[in-house]
């Protein structure tokens, strides 16, 4: 890369006309980048363009009629009680309870002798600026470790705490991300595995805690990330069986080991190759048969399910439990029971047909079906886990129904909400007092039911190479009618599916007359991996193209008029809208893109950008650049001055680590520099806030912005 400033020369506020842009020659080809110097997040010239556009959007969102009505109706249907699934270690259950009105969850133990907080991310930092990322007891229930950060960063410590104060009973640990805690069974001084995304040290990878008190800490690299740029996992089942995983980039790939603690060194674990190098990304288990079960890719773009003993994991040694199914993907498992009890060991399994789950329990021997279990609706079931008890519990949600927890008991044929509406102490596996308005009705017999008073069905679309492209609409029960204003959401990145689960923004949107469509674009993950890798890398314009078809079917089939459509998407599916309105500026009425990218270019650069060259490919490869280039919104929007352009709102936060609010900037000083048009272009800027979790008043605030500008570019008129 041959930049053309000299050495030493730095780049300064400029215009789109060149006025102290900074001109790259990449690949033989001149690259402008006039809007550089909004990457500085701090400077004195960036602090001040952001204060012009908060001015632009304040003045905007006052004239906006549903503004206030979106987010009442939003806040009035979050206001119910969110438990996470609980988790026993002893006699104590632990789970985090977010209360209606509360701004976050807290996390809450409970023994034989009463209940308690044991961790309250609002009582350790009244700002609310503080979440609570994760948390894992260790295996008496004595400890925990909670992982917290600060601003949306995502980035912070892991504090051990005594479960029955609340109190550290260390120093933290600094400097993790989404870290994996793996706690030691057996007497002695407390120990858990951890992982370092970040580096320590220069090292990547897994590492050996010993819980000892003040002081410095004192940890042992169990295992180092030998390739550049992949995230470590771990995991330890029944005390005995270690689990670490390698994922190269983000979801195309990954390696698996195994290690028996029996009789051996936590420090060096005797750890086998499960896979290796190979193109397949595997979730590997350990069921209480002492089989080895591994969710797979491998010879299965949808997934499968294979088993092996620990003592010969290679995929050579495998047989087949579930093969893959051609019309859904395997998307979760668990294995239940215990090995000679009555009931016996079955596998449950979670299968997903274009966002919405399936759920089955089978033979573990030959894959046979014992029982279809019927879930409350239409809806996506998470977080499948087995539980000390031999069940399993999982959550679920639809459109209409917050997320709730559901348990099956140990050889159970039916789901029961959790905790039970009106119990004053739930049984096993609770501990906990019912306080959940929010709970699931029951399973209907046979069968689900459709989300109340929403009516959905599934268009298919042509894609310019003719592909077929599903899109589900969303919209109130009734009579059709005539077209009305609708927003398009696609992501189409990371082999993510699209799933329906509960979105107060979604159904105040219904609410107030509007229809919600999903496009199941390549790129995603919703017909498996193969479908991902279609609208990956050099082919990620595929992606676009697939939405653009998806908008025009929703014209043609009369869900909406051209000019009733609004485009919405957030992180890759923020690239993907913004990247659709630029190559096709009369596809619709207006663009929300939330925490997009928009300079791939630079993308690498910024963020967490140089581990998702699997997924788009790196500007250091020319055919890569050539792609990457042609559908950079950023980079389009320089090119299309004074052309026509829907209405445009941009969301972007400063603690933004993932995709890095530098992107929204630029785009916004892109597009405004590119003509002033017809039609709105707004950024809404937050500090305080990422990527991630936030308080739930600021999400609030943030979806109701959001909806009421696309209400008020499609013309979405108040009713009661």
């Amino acid at each position: 890369m041959v930049s053309s400033r000299l050495p030493g020369e730095t780049a300064r506020p400029g215009t789109a006309d060149g006025d102290g842009a900074v001109v790259e020659v990449l690949h033989g080809r001149r690259v402008a980048d006039p809007f550089r110097w909004l990457e500085d997040p701090d400077s004195p010239a960036t602090a001040a363009w952001l204060a012009e556009r908060d001015r632009e959007f304040a003045a905007a969102a006052r004239s906006w009629p549903l503004r206030v009505r979106l987010a009442e109706d939003i806040r009035a249907l979050v206001r119910a009680d969110l438990w996470s699934p609980p988790e026993r270690r002893g006699d104590t259950v632990f789970a985090t309870l977010r209360a209606a009105g509360a701004e976050h969850p807290r996390l809450l133990a409970r023994t034989p002798d009463g209940q308690r907080t044991v961790f309250d991310p609002a009582a350790f930092d009244p700002s609310g600026r503080t979440t609570l990322d994760a948390w894992e007891p260790s295996p008496d229930g004595r400890l925990v470790a909670v992982q917290t950060s600060r601003d949306g960063t995502e980035r912070g410590a892991l504090r051990v705490l005594d479960a029955r104060t609340g109190l550290p009973v260390e120093e933290p640990l600094h400097g993790l991300r989404y870290t994996h805690v793996a706690w030691l069974p057996g007497p002695g001084a407390p120990a858990f595995y951890y992982v370092r995304r970040d580096g320590h040290g220069g090292r990547r990878g897994v590492w050996l805690h010993r819980v000892h008190g003040p002081g410095p800490h004192v940890d042992v690299l169990v295992h180092a990330c030998a390739a550049p740029r992949t995230v470590p996992g771990v995991r330890l089942r029944h005390g005995r069986w270690l689990l670490i995983t390698e994922s190269h980039g983000t979801g195309h790939r990954n390696d698996v080991w195994i290690a028996d603690l029996a009789g051996r060194s936590a420090e060096r674990p005797p750890l086998l190759p499960v896979h290796v190098g190979l193109e397949a990304e595997s979730e590997a288990d350990v069921g209480p048969d002492g089989t080895l079960y591994l969710r797979t890719t491998l010879d299965a773009p949808r997934r499968r399910l294979c088993a092996t003993t620990p003592a010969a994991p290679s995929p050579s040694n495998w047989r087949e439990v579930l093969p893959e199914d051609p019309e859904t993907t395997l998307d979760g498992f668990a294995v239940t029971g215990r090995a000679g009890s009555a009931a016996g060991v079955r596998v449950l399994a979670v299968r997903t047909r274009l966002g919405i789950s399936e759920l089955t329990a089978h033979d573990p021997r030959d894959g046979r079906v014992l029982q279809r279990l019927p879930l409350p609706g239409e809806g996506m079931a998470t977080r499948l886990e087995p539980s000390a008890d031999g069940g399993a519990h999982l959550c679920y949600a639809d459109v209409a129904t917050q997320q709730v927890v559901l348990v099956l008991r140990p050889g159970g044929t039916s789901l029961v909400p959790w905790p039970e509406s009106g119990a004053a102490v739930p049984p096993d596996p609770g501990g906990l007092p019912a306080q959940s308005p929010g709970t699931a009705p029951a399973p209907a017999p046979g069968g689900v039911r459709p989300a109340a008073g929403i009516a959905r069905r599934v268009l298919w679309c042509r894609s310019a190479d003719g592909t077929r492209v599903p899109v589900t609409v969303l919209s109130p029960a009734g009579p059709g009618g005539r077209p009305g204003p609708t927003i398009l959401h696609g992501y189409g990145g990371f082999g993510r599916p699209r799933q329906f689960g509960f979105s107060a923004t979604v159904l105040a949107w219904l609410r107030a007359g509007g229809r919600y469509a999903v496009a199941h674009v390549r790129g995603g993950g919703d017909a498996g991996r193969e479908w991902h890798l279609r609208g990956a890398r050099r082919a990620k314009i595929r992606a676009v193209q697939d939405l653009l078809a998806a908008a025009d079917q929703l014209v043609a089939a009369g869900v909406c008029g051209r000019d009733q459509l609004c485009l919405s998407g957030g992180s890759a599916g923020g690239l993907l809208v913004l990247a659709a309105a630029a190559l096709r500026p009369d596809v619709g009425a207006a663009v929300i893109a939330s925490a997009p990218l928009a300079d791939m270019v630079r993308f690498e650069r910024l963020g967490l950008g140089a581990m998702w060259t699997r997924e788009f490919g790196t500007v250091a490869d020319p055919g890569d650049f050539a792609a990457l280039l042609s559908y950079s919104p950023y980079h389009l929007a320089l090119a299309a001055a004074d052309r026509p352009r829907p209405a445009v709102l941009l969301t972007g936060f400063h603690g933004d680590t993932r995709t890095d609010a530098a992107h929204p900037r630029k785009m916004c000083a892109a597009l405004l520099a590119a003509g002033p048009g017809q039609r709105p272009v707004l950024l809404r800027y937050e500090r305080g806030v990422g990527h991630g979790p936030r308080a739930v008043t600021r999400a609030i605030d943030l979806a109701a912005d959001a909806h009421a500008f696309a209400a008020a570019e499609t013309g979405l008129s108040p009713r009661r």
